[in-house]
């Protein structure tokens, strides 16, 4: 997915960490897990370390909009803002092409909210390299990207990036960073609207709460694909785009990673969806276009 080369990037949604943590390689609450491990247990969580991560939904918290609002109540590292600032920046380097993900993203989500009645608030991304502190705990790069809910913000090492090709076989392609990034603020989405404030069912199985909880947000991000050029960032995707958003679904299926860290698979265990549900979901999303289309919680998924 191109950006227009005249399109404005907004920095004060990223935060940059990089080289502030801590030792690469330590695990989040000391186990010594690899990365596929690790990985297995918490990609694409929305909280992997499950303390401090209750929600409370949008009625105890302040509303904002996307107009002239930072996230965070401070600006972006000065030497990404110098980086990053057009659709031509993004179109070069990786870190400004996140950044134009989450403009892009956070502009639909808020064009959004306004059309149902209500208000987004904007959450950053935060990039880190090793480890850096959260609002849900210590975390390492080796629990893959995440959204903690205590502190609203979506934490990735980009370095996952290249694991994602390299350890779980996904196409790679500057898609697949969108699909990522765009899964993790669906989970923001549905910290706004309450949904997280009722995951606390079955936490595993194919058509469990958790797994469906996932999978809306693997359909909410093939929603903000298909309306990303009208948020004025983004050309029209292309079917190899989509292609490798549906190969980085695959690779982070439940089942799929089960079969290659243990040799075998075990639906009752699942906790995100198989590479054919999230593909499906996605997909949902994506040739839909509404959000209405992602109810994941009636009848099978």
């Amino acid at each position: 997915m191109s950006f227009r080369d005249d399109a404005k990037l907004d920095t004060s949604q990223v935060s940059d960490r990089r080289g502030m943590g801590g030792m690469r390689g330590v695990a989040a609450g000391g186990g010594g897990l690899g990365l596929l491990l690790m990985i297995a247990a918490a990609i694409f969580g929305v909280n992997p370390f499950e303390q401090g991560g209750s929600s409370t939904g949008t009625s105890s918290r302040p509303a904002g909009g996307l107009q002239g609002q930072t996230a965070g109540g401070q600006s972006a590292d000065a030497a990404l803002a110098q980086r990053c600032r057009t659709g031509a920046d993004a179109n070069t380097l990786e870190d400004c092409r996140i950044v134009g993900y989450v403009n892009s993203i956070q502009k639909f989500w808020s064009d959004e909210f306004v059309r149902s009645g209500s208000q987004y608030r904007l959450t950053k991304t935060t990039f880190f390299t090793g480890s850096t502190q959260t609002g849900c705990g210590n975390a390492t790069s080796q629990v893959g990207p995440f959204y903690c809910p205590s502190d609203e913000t979506i934490y990735i090492d980009l370095d996952f990036f290249n694991e994602l090709t390299t350890k779980f076989g996904a196409n790679g392609g500057p898609f697949a960073k969108a699909y990522v990034i765009a899964h993790e603020y669906g989970h923001h989405v549905q910290d706004l609207t309450g949904v997280l404030d009722q995951r606390n069912g079955d936490r595993s199985g194919p058509q469990s709460q958790a797994v469906r909880t996932e999978l809306q947000a693997d359909c909410y991000a093939g929603v903000w694909a298909n309306n990303a050029v009208e948020t004025g960032y983004l050309k029209p995707l292309t079917e190899a785009e989509i292609a490798s958003a549906l190969s980085a679904a695959s690779a982070v299926g439940d089942d799929r990673i089960q079969k290659q860290v243990q040799g075998r698979v075990n639906p009752e265990s699942w906790t995100h969806g198989s590479s054919e549900q999230r593909q499906r979901w996605f997909m949902q999303g994506y040739q839909n276009g509404r959000v209405q289309s992602c109810d994941t919680f009636r009848g099978g998924v």
